[in-house]
């Protein structure tokens, strides 16, 4: 399956949302999901946890499903295995979540084509197969390198035309 990189639009949409959802967040401290959850936080976000599996997660209250969050979130990360991305994304349908960030990088998709379905079927805002740090304002090294190889190959996202 091979994944269109989405529109900058969409990518600056959802992360205008300053209270968002991580699905599939670890309990493993060296866990990229955890990274990822700190730099979050770090940039002044409210990071809501969400795995069935744990109570917290650095000492935020871990949902067992995004059903559960109150008051709603209006995005939702996910970090779940490809294998389950479908039924995550029928949950935040469920629960009425408008944006979704189905991650990915390095090589490695959690996206399955079922999932992006899904999403389109349900009028849910999808970014799919990227890496959030590659957007973040100021995120340098890797994520700054990994950028500029995608936008030499034509992989970058690209602004919607007016």
């Amino acid at each position: 399956m091979k994944i269109q990189p989405p529109a900058l639009d969409r990518i600056e949409d959802f992360l205008a949302q300053k209270r968002i959802a991580m699905i599939g967040a670890s309990r493993d401290p060296k866990s990229f999901s955890i990274i990822l959850f700190k730099e979050f936080r770090r940039r002044g976000y409210e990071v809501v946890p969400v795995n069935p599996k744990t109570p917290n997660v650095l000492g935020t209250p871990c949902y067992a499903s995004v059903q559960d969050i109150q008051p709603p979130v209006q995005g939702a990360l996910l970090m779940t295995s490809k294998q389950i991305a479908e039924s995550v994304v029928e949950q935040c349908a469920k629960a009425g979540i408008p944006r979704i960030w189905i991650y990915g990088a390095g090589g490695k998709s959690n996206v399955s084509q079922k999932a992006l379905d899904l999403c389109r079927k349900r009028g849910i805002s999808v970014i799919a197969g990227q890496c959030p740090f590659m957007f973040l304002p100021g995120c340098g090294g890797v994520h700054r390198f990994h950028g500029f190889v995608r936008k030499i190959t034509g992989r970058y996202p690209r602004r919607t035309a007016a």
